[in-house]
């Protein structure tokens, strides 16, 4: 029992990956689901299809590999957060579909909560805004537009759960209404200081505490599969949300130590050890893991464009026929012009949290063309991280010039020419691992800790192992004259929301 199968459940598809002891790839399958809009703003998952592409992708990940349930020591899971299911606690259907992480339905409830003066203590409790990204407020829109489904929750017969609570509980044959304190610390329900669902939080939000699943260490004992599902029974050993994963397995243990992963979005988080550290900065404050019953902390920040801006270049302006383009045709732009990307197509996120104001580009002149516009793409995710950078450092009373350590991941981080940008711009060095995968192998490695065949973290982040490192080349006065050109161009976009 030397492997690990890894869950990595995502927004638009489902991934497994069988990792060796020595956390190498044995095999992996990947599978894509339908996604749902049925109005404006919304976002929707057929629990089902998330339930089938997962089983589906184990079972191909399984026997690429040639195994059986009995070389499989652990399962871990790690999934998109704060997408939100209800079920029936007796048949295992679920009463709507899955309200995605993206959906922003709940935004006149958000609001209403905002203007009645409740975010204080919200914040203070969840280390979270008050903002339809979180579960709280999709739970209550469930019980209130379900017809019955708020009197059957009140009687006990209906579960709520994110992706992770509801995969285990499908594996475990419905025994098991289990999560753990990274994707709880994303529900606006859970008070990341006592550890535990808080109950004036579950009355402001209207949620019953009987919906809800048990809270463990992300490295824990959850329950056993299904024997049928796998040929026999698998322990299912690990869990934890997409970004704390991530963060994992990218073996950022250490305080000061920061993951940032670039998709279509980027998320960073900051390792700030034991203490919550609260935000002046809009950034959140957040659960990075919870093992042996002791919670490590971490501060985040989302950007909302990162990889999609290349999908711009490509899909909307036509102008690379492939993303691999986007770095050498920005390496042949005029160096004389400075134009600036504010990527703010749906919105700004952290550390401005501005859904209102859209895109801009800055600094056009009749010579702006292809190039110059990969350039600025490109270089809109390294200041939107630089931003990020500088917040959580102004936010984190232990950080010094030197001590955070910056590690990154997703697909993005192919670009040796944004990576190389980006370690200019934080005038501080990128470490790119050799291991890419690292949300499952962070899910994998929970579960193969908590199955004894992975060792304790600092030996796990011995292991860490690095790809290559970018060092900052650029000179300081390039370096001040980009930034302020940058910061300028946010003030001036942000402006055009006062107007």
């Amino acid at each position: 029992m030397s492997y690990v199968l890894a869950i990595d459940q995502g927004t638009t598809s489902s991934r497994a990956i069988v990792f060796r002891q020595d956390i190498s790839i044995a095999a992996q399958a990947q599978q894509e689901f339908p996604q749902h809009f049925p109005a404006s703003g919304w976002v929707e998952h057929e629990p089902e299809d998330i339930w089938v592409s997962t089983l589906t992708t184990c079972r191909a990940a399984l026997a690429q590999a040639g195994l059986s349930a009995s070389d499989i020591a652990a399962i871990g899971i790690t999934n998109q957060r704060e997408t939100t299911v209800v079920w029936d606690r007796a048949t295992g259907q679920a009463v709507h579909r899955a309200i995605v992480w993206q959906d922003r339905r709940t935004a006149p409830a958000c609001a209403q909560l905002k203007a009645s003066g409740h975010e204080p203590m919200v914040s203070a409790k969840t280390g979270l805004i008050v903002d339809p990204y979180f579960s709280g407020t999709k739970v209550a829109w469930i019980l209130d537009h379900v017809p019955g489904a708020r009197a059957r929750a009140e009687r006990g017969e209906l579960l709520f759960g994110t992706v992770d609570c509801y995969l285990l509980w499908r594996l475990t044959g419905g025994r098991v209404h289990a999560t753990d304190a990274t994707n709880a610390s994303r529900t606006l329900l859970f008070n990341i200081h006592t550890g535990q669902w808080d109950d004036d939080l579950l009355a402001l939000l209207r949620v019953p505490r009987s919906m809800l699943p048990e809270v463990q260490d992300s490295s824990h004992h959850f329950g056993d599969s299904e024997p049928e599902l796998f040929g026999g029974a698998i322990a299912i050993r690990g869990i934890a949300g997409d970004q704390q994963a991530a963060t994992i397995g990218q073996a950022c243990f250490a305080p000061g130590m920061m993951k940032s992963t670039y998709g279509t979005g980027c998320f960073a988080l900051l390792n700030t050890g034991a203490v919550p550290v609260k935000s002046t900065h809009q950034l959140l404050t957040t659960i990075a893991y919870q093992l042996n019953g002791q919670r490590t902390y971490a501060l985040e920040g989302s950007i909302f464009v990162a990889g999609s801006a290349v999908q711009w270049l490509r899909d909307g302006l036509h102008i690379i026929a492939h993303a691999s383009e986007t770095g050498p045709l920005a390496d042949k732009s005029d160096s004389l012009q400075s134009v600036y990307l504010v990527p703010a197509f749906v919105g700004l996120g952290a550390p401005y949290w501005n859904p209102r104001v859209r895109g801009a580009l800055f600094g056009l002149t009749r010579n702006t063309g292809p190039a110059e516009l990969a350039h600025a793409a490109l270089e809109s995710v390294c200041y939107q991280t630089y931003d990020l950078w500088a917040a959580m450092r102004a936010d984190w009373p232990d950080a010094d010039e030197a001590s955070i350590v910056l590690r990154v991941d997703g697909g993005m981080t192919a670009s040796d020419w944004t990576m190389q940008r980006l370690a200019d711009l934080l005038d501080a060095p990128v470490d790119r691992p050799m291991i890419a995968e690292t949300t499952a192998l962070g899910a994998g490695y929970l579960a193969g800790l908590s199955a004894g065949i992975f060792p304790e973290p600092q030996q796990f982040a011995d292991n860490w192992r690095l790809e290559h490192r970018f060092k900052p080349v650029m000179s300081q006065a390039t370096r001040a004259r980009k930034l302020k050109g940058w910061a300028a161009a946010v003030r001036g976009l942000l402006a055009s929301d006062d107007e």
